[in-house]
């Protein structure tokens, strides 16, 4: 049975209580956007009630919630009508009234995760703060799916239920899954990003970087781990550039090994991964790209790693020029040069060196096959990382 209409119920109201209809026209108008009633769920009403209604519409907002919770209540949604008049959302309403709009955003975020109908991150999925439409339609299939499994009095996972909705083919879908449409809508958004340059580099990668990159051995850092874990390492290693690269990546940017007395020594993670073909190459390859530098940096490195993924024979001055050629159309200001480029770039290539994922001297920088499949892993996880806003944790 359908919901009732917006229009039918809200006359109804100005019979009965004629001092609510303005109020509750208001509050369901921002509410529903124009859509039906009965597209309306749990999720919406709380992040009405708990974040909009306090932040973006004016008036008395707690009047505002009990007009839109008898609305409701006409339209025979009582359980969303509760959550108009509940303590929960008197008290957050307060909060942001008395306290301001950090903590009151804080009392919501809190109130949201206790109902049990906000989509967790999955090992699939980390949720973005700015949804494009393919994933605001998964969250909000999601959250639906959680909703009527709580209603039903089921024990619920929320993971293996938001994982489940996610990667089963979906009949409303065509067939497809609910995580490839985020997938695809992320990697459209990823290849058109900034500049010409830039986007005909990227455009053969959105059809390259859907499927999953299958892992590969790293024979050189396992080999160190392996050393670390069983007698420990040395804390002077033989001088090549190699060896000292390669420990200052298993030191300092994974933390799998770490000083202990007069040697190097495993550490709880690096034994993790050393036990964890996977999660060693999932951990190394996201390093390619690191999100903790400077985003130039990394503007640069994913240019590189487009520039060496199919193993073509470049000479260190020529990567620099073509690099630089990208990330100079992206709108850096001022112009980037050479000189710009030439320390990401230098670093990556010998990141990749030490890891046995390229070969490269003065004259020449290639990719070798596993290190081709690095590239492929690195940009296809930086491609389909999450969206956050700027400066958020």
């Amino acid at each position: 049975m359908s919901a009732p209409d917006v229009t039918a119920l809200l006359a109804e109201l100005e019979r009965s209580e004629p001092d609510l209809a303005d109020e509750a026209r208001t509050a369901v108008e921002w509410l529903t956007g124009g859509e039906p009633l009965e597209t309306v769920t749990q999720l919406d009403v709380c992040e009405f009630l708990w974040y909009t209604l306090p932040l973006k519409v004016g008036g008395d907002h707690e009047r505002l919630a009990r007009s839109l919770g008898r609305l409701l209540e006409l339209g025979g949604l009582e359980r969303y009508a509760a959550l108009c008049v509940s303590p929960t959302t008197t008290q957050i309403l307060r909060t942001y009234a008395q306290e301001g709009e950090d903590a009151g955003t804080s009392a919501y975020q809190q109130a949201l995760e206790a109902t049990g109908v906000l989509p967790p991150d999955v090992p699939e999925l980390q949720w973005s703060m700015i949804m494009g439409p393919e994933e605001l339609g998964a969250h909000i299939a999601c959250s639906a799916a959680l909703e009527l499994a709580i209603l039903a009095g089921e024990e619920v996972d929320r993971a293996a239920l938001t994982r489940r909705w996610l990667t089963q083919p979906r009949a409303e879908l065509g067939g497809d899954t609910w995580l490839n449409r985020v997938h695809g809508e992320r990697l459209n958004r990823w290849v058109l990003g900034r500049g010409p340059v830039r986007r005909e580099l990227a455009q053969p990668f959105e059809v390259r970087l859907h499927a999953p990159v299958t892992p590969q051995a790293l024979p050189a850092l396992h080999g160190l781990l392996s050393l670390a874990a069983s007698e420990g390492l040395p804390l002077r290693l033989a001088p090549s550039p190699e060896a000292l690269r390669l420990r200052e990546l298993a030191e300092r940017e994974l933390g799998a090994i770490s000083p202990e007395g007069a040697r190097l020594a495993i550490t709880p993670y690096g034994r993790h991964l050393l036990a964890s073909p996977e999660a060693l190459w999932d951990a190394v390859t996201r390093l390619l790209l690191a999100n903790g530098e400077h985003e130039f940096e990394v503007s640069a490195r994913e240019a590189a790693l487009m520039l060496l993924a199919d193993g073509t024979l470049m000479s260190p001055k020529e990567l620099r020029e073509r690099v630089a050629e990208v990330v100079g159309g992206e709108g850096w200001h001022p112009a980037t040069g050479l000189d710009d480029v030439a320390a990401p770039v230098a670093d990556l290539v010998a990141q990749l060196t030490a890891l046995g994922l390229a070969f490269s001297d003065e004259l020449a920088v290639r990719m070798a096959r596993r290190g081709q499949l690095a590239a492929l892993a690195a940009l296809r996880a930086h491609a389909l990382r999450p969206r956050k806003y700027v400066n958020a944790a």
